[in-house]
């Protein structure tokens, strides 16, 4: 529990992490710098150096609590897991920990890697059809997910994981540089790096750059406003629809991945003041969460408490880290799961990692229409109609219903 002589540091929502609300009381620290309360009153200003020279920089986390009980914890509020750390000790993610008193995300400033891509592969199918995205990611994740697929990054002991050093500013430029449509935060969970993403996703913006975020969900309620006002797009997973399968299958709590959720579809706005684009995965992994009853009980959530048009997207499952011994989903199950959302009265269902045109294809959600829209095969767009483009601009060129999307 909480000290009562613990500070919590998390900026107001919208307010920088480098300044002061407009509404500060007497007790908060002038504005301009990183502050932390002295052990005898007010305010001192840190000198902790963060990782990769950024002395009072923006690796220091802006979700924390800090303790003046003479031991130098401090602890992180960035996800529900809120590890209370000594100094030079790690949090579950690895990745973020204490320097001295102050909690710190030690991969700031650093990548595993970048690569360009199709934004279908995130996967997005609303979110401008056809377009670049530059991906990259750091190392570490606060999920604990026996089937990660990429267990090398998100479960590294090792920032000599992280070996090219890029600056929010550079990579924004460089995704304007080469035409970029986006900049997708994905590999690792992005929630880790959080103050990375969400200067990258400034910097982004500034040249034109669409942030997106490709995210397990995994936190906290003090963090989302921040994190997602900074997005343009998220592809979030639905891991599963219970508790006993998010606890031992991902170590981590359905409720709050679902409260997440529902904050980025019916809350986030971005500066401009429109809806965050919202689409949700699900891999389907045999014999876990691959059941009639919570794949209804889902899709149900989904209709009840997003509505009908967020895309959902059902995944095929392959052998990884520690699920070795667990069968690839078969086809027919992503084609069973599909149906059953459908008949939830969900407009717009995908299949994916296996080649599965009709499962690719946007249709028409008009039930006496269902005009096929979007016809993709693999990654690769066959037709558009949807695009301005072509004509469609967002709306069916049959029956002219529109449709839920970013479209350019």
């Amino acid at each position: 529990m909480p000290s009562t002589n613990a500070t919590t540091l998390a900026p107001p929502t919208g307010v920088s992490p480098h300044g002061s609300s407009p509404a500060a009381s007497a007790n908060t620290p002038p504005a301009g710098g990183r502050w932390r309360e002295a052990p005898e009153g007010g305010y001192r200003q840190t000198e902790t150096t963060a990782p990769n020279g950024l002395a009072n920089g923006p690796a220091i986390g802006r979700w924390q609590t800090q303790f003046h009980d003479g031991t130098g914890r401090a602890r992180c509020e960035l996800c529900p897991r809120r590890c209370t750390l000594k100094p030079d000790q790690r949090g579950f993610c690895f990745v973020r920990s204490n320097h001295d008193g102050i909690i710190v995300s030690d991969t700031y400033g650093c990548s595993s890697g970048f690569a360009v891509d199709p934004v279908e592969k995130k996967p997005l199918n609303h979110f401008h059809p056809g377009s670049s995205v530059l991906s990259f990611g750091t190392a570490g994740c606060n999920s604990g997910c026996r089937f990660c697929q990429n267990f090398d990054i998100a479960k590294a002991r090792s920032i000599d994981k992280l070996s090219v050093g890029a600056s929010p500013e550079k990579i924004a430029q460089v995704a304007a540089s080469r035409g970029i449509d986006s900049v997708a935060f994905t590999y690792n969970d992005p929630i880790v790096f959080a103050e990375y993403a969400i200067d990258t996703a400034q910097a982004c913006r500034a040249l034109g750059i669409h942030p997106i975020a490709v995210t397990a969900g995994y936190m906290s309620a003090e963090a989302r406003p921040d994190f997602y006002a900074a997005m343009d797009a998220a592809n979030i997973d639905l891991k599963g629809f219970t508790e006993d399968f998010y606890w031992k299958v991902t170590g981590t709590h359905l409720a709050d991945v679902l409260a997440t959720i529902d904050y980025a579809v019916n809350e986030a706005r971005t500066p401009e003041g429109e809806h965050v684009w919202v689409e949700l995965t699900t891999l389907l992994i045999p014999g876990l969460n691959d059941d009639d009853a919570q794949l209804h009980a889902e899709c149900t959530w989904i209709r009840e408490h997003l509505g009908p048009d967020v895309p959902l997207h059902f995944s095929a499952f392959h052998p990884s880290y520690r699920m070795m011994d667990v069968p690839p989903t078969p086809h027919e199950t992503l084609t069973r799961a599909r149906a059953i959302a459908l008949a939830e009265g969900l407009h717009y269902v995908y299949t994916g990692n296996v080649h599965d045109r009709e499962g690719d294809t946007t249709y028409c959600p008009n039930p006496q229409c269902h005009a096929k829209l979007i016809e993709r095969d693999w990654y690769r767009i066959i037709t558009d109609r949807l695009s301005a483009s072509s004509g469609g601009n967002g709306h069916c060129p049959k029956c002219g219903t529109a449709v839920a999307g970013r479209w350019r």
